[in-house]
């Protein structure tokens, strides 16, 4: 999908939305206050604005706030259980203080592609762990919108084959334990860091390098300031899109419906947006002289999958879960 093709799609969708607000709401369209990592002037920022809050219409009084302008990256899922932040695209590693069995979403090649993980999302397989992690954090999940696969992005020309020769190497990775495993058991040194940082400690010298998705790579112009990415693919990546169960539960079940219907087509949207990126950004990232190319990733996976198997995230595992996952 074309950003001109969304923006034509989602203004649509804005009149469907104001048609059908009428029949959704008998009084005054609730607050969704909402906060969201990334940077306003992303693109992905309007498939959220532009799309999700057109489908909403005047049903709901939706305000976005980007680029963790209203609560620090990783203290939503908090902001959220103290009433103070009704959504936000949450991070997996948001739940492993009080979900510690919800790491397993979190490592690293657990999907093969990004059509396993869908199935995976999409089946039953997690139906147990996803009731147990909205029991014990009071949130609702809407959806699970795809943002891109992780590869790691870095200065200088050492070419990076395996785990080893990432050693020594001062990866930026978001704070908390589970970010800090990641980069750890990439081979990296990982550096905590906050997302609006990482454009100017790569340009200072101050981290070697950092790990995202493509797309953001580009939004954020992290190619300015490095020579390569290296196409590791550790994580098929998305977020929990959620609502705070006080939310939730303060609905009706039109307005919980319509909620849902919208974070279901966010989900598609950011899916297609995001994949169809991805297709282009490598010639693009080449042409402006960045060295692109795949390592071993038969060395990574399998020493990755080891690092964890090992610690004590996978102690917390969901008994079969892992097996389950793999079969589909």
């Amino acid at each position: 999908m074309t950003f001109d093709h969304f923006i034509k799609r989602s203004l649509g969708a804005a009149l469907l939305g104001a048609a059908v607000a009428g029949s959704v709401l008998a009084g005054d369209a609730p607050a969704l206050i909402y906060s969201d990592t990334v940077a306003a002037a992303d693109p992905r920022s309007a498939v959220l604005d532009e799309g999700f809050a057109a489908c909403l219409g005047a049903a709901f009084d939706f305000t976005p706030y980007h680029g963790a302008t209203l609560v620090k990256q990783g203290t939503e899922l908090t902001a959220m259980q103290r009433g103070n932040l009704d959504m936000a695209n949450l991070a997996i590693f948001d739940f492993y203080n009080q979900v510690p069995e919800a790491s397993i979403l979190g490592t690293a090649y657990l999907f093969r592609d990004v059509d396993h993980m869908r199935r995976v999302y999409d089946s039953d397989v997690l139906d147990g762990l996803v009731a147990t992690m909205e029991e014990k954090t009071k949130i609702k999940i809407l959806a699970w919108p795809y943002i891109g696969t992780r590869h790691v992005n870095i200065r200088g020309e050492k070419e990076i084959r395996t785990p080893a020769d990432l050693a020594g190497i001062k990866l930026r990775m978001p704070g908390g334990e589970g970010w800090q495993f990641l980069g750890e058991a990439l081979g990296a040194n990982p550096t905590p860091l906050a997302f609006t940082e990482v454009y100017t400690a790569l340009q200072t010298g101050a981290i070697d390098g950092q790990d995202n998705p493509l797309p953001t790579d580009k939004s954020m112009k992290f190619y300015e300031v490095t020579d390569q990415i290296v196409l590791t693919g550790h994580r098929m990546s998305n977020n929990v899109f959620a609502v705070s169960m006080s939310k939730w539960d303060s609905l009706t079940p039109e307005q919980q419906d319509k909620l849902q219907a919208c974070s279901d087509q966010f989900e598609n949207d950011m899916a297609d947006f995001v994949l169809t990126q991805e297709t282009e950004l490598v010639s693009f990232f080449e042409n402006e002289g960045l060295k692109v190319y795949e390592p071993d990733k038969a060395a990574f996976r399998e020493h990755v999958l080891d690092v964890y198997k090992a610690s004590k995230f996978s102690e917390d595992w969901p008994d079969g879960l892992l097996d389950r996952i793999n079969a589909l």
